[in-house]
This record gives structure tokens, C-alpha cells and sequence, in this order.
């Protein structure tokens, strides 16, 4: 039993969840509680999972073949609770692989039906829009490099399993992978104050990729330009704009309403 959090593998878990770097270079994150430890285990993406003391003892007396054949290690509460990233730990951690996608994959796709993200920053968005993208019937998204690490702790927690299910990659030159988006006849639509169309007055039926910015600054110039058509969401009252993953949200479900026809 694991019963300092000076063990090594501990301090690789803490390594983890504040490094992006750490990530990268081992190919792996950390994910927290028990549905996301069934669908990295059921997903084939677990490396080792790590269990309270507690938590291994009530699954154990329910039932005994729970960790059968997983690799894991039991560590005690309390440290298991100083290791984790959230205030009400739920007793079982685990370290996964990271999933492998690339652009190709996304923009070969027939019927792709894309989001691209440009220097989004809010852990907290990032995880909302991967999630919400999975239920609108979102094909992939790309973010520019500037962009939240999908693996940050908060990122994952917000996703609800959707990291496992929802292609994304990351790109170090945004500009020239809208370029090559285009070039496979996937009409880019970017969300932008200065559109005259309302986003539901457009035709998505085609391939298509649906443009979001920066939570603060919105789209760059350079990148907003790019895009086919500028597309806005009508507004009442005072409000100029909305948050990035509830603009995100409403632009989805209005592409997924179309292609359902």
C-alpha cells in the first residue's frame, strides 16, 4: 500500500496534472473518479489506476472480481485525497493514455462536421464545448496551439468521458490548417460581431466546420478572415455577446437540427 505522497508514482501523478509538458512527454494524463476509470478501462486506455484504501474495501466486499486483472495500486485516504485535483475526492484515480488523432483523419471524414478552436482558454469552455460537441454529432475538432491542454485536470473533469470519444488535435500553424480545411471543401463559418447573416439563417447541410475564438478577444483578424461566411447570434437586451462554449452550444445544435433532416 502506497502511504506517503513522496512515493514516486504519487509525485509522477502530481507531475501529471500540473505539467502539460510531463503529459506530452509520457503520453499519458490522469483522470479522476469511477465512471471515467470504467470507460478508460472498458476503452483500453488504462495504464494503472489508483484506489483509497476505503474505496478498495467496499469494492472488494461487493464484489471481489472488480480489480481483476487491472494493474492498480491501493493507496490511503489520505493521501490519495492530498493527490487529487477536486475538493470531494471519489476514491479512485488513474493514470491513461492519451488518445492519437491528426488532421487528415478529421478533414477526409465525408461527412465532417467540424469545430475549429482558436486560442480558447478556459479549461472550464474547452471541456463543455468537447462534451456538447459529442452530443450535437461533431465529427472532430481542431484547436490552434495557443489553446487550453485538453488534459488539464479541469479540461477532462468538465469533458465527462467525452475526451475518449471526440477526436481533436492540436495544430502549430492555425492559419495553414484552415488553408488545407478549405482546400477539402469544408465551408468554414466563423462567429463574429461584424456578420449580417444570424447563424440560423444559413445552410449547413454540407461539410462544414463552425469557427470559435478567444473568450475575451473573439476571433484574430487574420484567422476571422479566412473563414467563408461570418455568422452571428441574435441578441436581446445589453448583452453583446455570449460565453465562448454557450456560443458554441447554440451554433452546434443548430448544424446537428440541419443535417437531422
Amino acid at each position: 500500500m502506497i502511504s506517503s505522497v513522496s512515493n514516486p508514482q504519487i509525485k509522477n501523478i502530481m507531475l501529471l496534472q500540473k505539467k502539460s509538458k510531463a503529459r506530452m512527454e509520457q503520453g499519458a494524463f490522469v483522470i479522476e473518479g469511477i465512471k471515467m476509470f470504467e470507460e478508460s478501462r472498458d476503452g483500453g486506455h488504462l495504464i494503472k489506476a489508483y484506489i483509497s484504501e476505503s474505496f478498495y474495501e467496499d469494492k472488494q466486499a461487493k464484489n471481489p472480481n472488480f480489480f481483476l486483472n487491472l494493474p492498480y495500486e491501493v493507496v490511503q485516504d489520505s493521501v490519495l485525497k492530498e493527490t487529487s485535483d477536486t475538493l470531494t475526492p471519489q476514491g479512485i484515480m488513474a493514470v491513461v493514455k492519451k488518445p492519437e488523432y491528426n488532421l487528415e483523419q478529421l478533414i477526409l471524414d465525408p461527412n465532417a462536421n467540424l469545430v475549429l478552436l482558436e486560442d480558447l482558454r478556459d479549461p472550464g469552455n474547452l471541456g463543455t464545448i468537447l462534451r456538447t460537441a459529442e452530443g450535437a454529432g461533431v465529427s472532430g475538432i481542431v484547436l490552434s496551439n495557443t489553446s487550453v491542454d485538453m488534459y488539464n485536470p479541469k479540461v477532462i473533469r468538465s469533458t465527462m468521458g467525452a475526451i475518449y470519444r471526440m477526436p481533436f488535435v492540436y495544430v502549430d500553424n492555425f492559419k495553414e490548417a484552415l488553408l488545407i480545411i478549405k482546400q477539402h471543401e469544408i465551408t468554414i463559418y466563423a462567429a463574429h460581431l461584424a456578420a449580417n447573416l444570424a447563424y440560423d439563417e444559413v445552410d449547413y447541410q454540407r461539410k462544414c466546420a463552425i469557427m470559435i475564438g478567444n473568450e475575451a478577444n473573439g476571433l484574430s483578424d487574420e484567422i476571422a478572415q479566412m473563414s467563408n461566411q461570418y455568422i452571428k447570434i441574435p441578441m436581446a437586451g445589453k448583452v453583446e455577446s455570449l460565453n465562448a462554449a454557450i456560443a458554441a452550444a447554440v451554433l452546434m445544435y443548430e448544424v446537428y437540427r440541419q443535417k437531422r433532416k
